[in-house]
This record gives structure tokens, sequence and C-alpha cells, in this order.
């Protein structure tokens, strides 16, 4: 079994906000691959069960809000014995240009505050993760006002297709590609200027 989770913000005000590029990737493989997400208050989070390559997959959206997103993740990791390697977290970048991907098998939270607290309950390092580019924070902005803005009109279609990149990266995950097969997928992705 895999888990793949989906770091964001729970609630409508949270939708379409750049902190979420997490929870519309997990949208997405919950659409394509037929699973509904249901609340499991065991988890602290919604959950569907797909099977993606033949796998059996889970899929979670934590709904403690971003920086407790270890808490969900702990819960369910812990009840269903899954191994760090076979977790798969996705969150957003500001480090990354919208439309950008980068895939690591592990490392550290890189400031991502959803990140730093899925490693801190886990107590390791060693877990995958996908990061979704989401644009550098503009001058005089504040970071928070930042991550919990919308996209602009002009950056929907990179966003989308990176989405799009990034479904594919899941479905190669869980069959198994090797690390830097799935880094040098996302790396010759073309990246927006």
């Amino acid at each position: 079994m895999k888990l793949v989770v989906g770091l964001g913000n729970p609630g409508a005000e949270y939708v379409g906000t750049r902190h979420n590029a997490g929870f519309m990737l997990i949208d997405r493989l919950s659409a394509r691959f037929g699973g509904l997400p249901r609340k499991e208050s065991r988890f602290k989070g919604e959950l569907a069960d797909v099977r993606i390559a033949g796998e059996r997959v889970l899929l979670l959206w934590p709904l403690t809000y971003m920086n407790l997103s270890g808490e969900s993740v702990h819960a369910l990791q812990a009840f269903h014995k899954i191994a760090a390697g076979d977790m798969l977290l996705v969150s957003d970048d500001i480090d990354l240009p919208v439309g950008g991907l980068r895939y690591r098998p592990r490392g550290s939270a890189g400031g991502q505050k959803g990140l730093q607290s899925v490693i801190r309950h886990l107590g390791t390092q060693d877990i995958p993760r996908l990061r979704v580019g989401v644009g550098a924070r503009p001058e005089g902005w504040d970071l928070a006002d930042w991550v919990l803005s919308r996209f602009r009109a002009g950056e929907q279609e990179a966003l989308d297709g990176a989405l799009s990149r990034a479904e594919e990266v899941v479905a190669r995950w869980v069959a198994g590609d090797a690390d830097e097969a799935l880094m040098a997928l996302v790396n010759r992705t073309v990246r927006p200027a």
C-alpha cells in the first residue's frame, strides 16, 4: 500500500490558494482514479482509496491546517503501518516558479511548515516529496499573505500544466520508477521564465 498526501488548508476560503497546491493535486488524482473522499476523524483528514498502476493507494487531505499536517499523516501511517518510503508528500514551493516541479526522495523541509510537521511527527526526513511551484513572494508581500493568495489568471495555464505532469510523476512513483528517473522526469520539464 502507498500513501499520497496533499498538504494544504481545509475550508472554502483556502480553495485555489497557493498553499493548497498539494490539495489540488490530490483532488485531481481522486477524480482521475475514482476515489471519493470521505472524512476520517481518527486520521484528522479526508481519505480516498484508489488503485494506481495496479497498487492500492490512499490519498489523504489532512484537515489539521498546514502547520499541523504531521498529526494527520502520523495517525494514518501508524494505523496502516506504512513505511516512510511508501509515502509521497505533495506541497507548494515558493522557490519554484509557477509551473515548476521538484521531486526528492528525502531531505529537509526547506522552510515549508507542513513538511516540517510531518518530518517532526514521523521522526525521519526519508520521505519522498513532490513540490509544486507557486512562485516567489513579490517584494513588499508578507509570506503568509502570498501563500494564501490565489493564482493570477496568467498563472493558471502553467499551474494546470504542472499538475498534469505531477499526476504522471505520482503514477510512475507508485509503479516503482527509480528516484533518479523521477527526478529526471521533473527536471527535464520546461519551466516558465
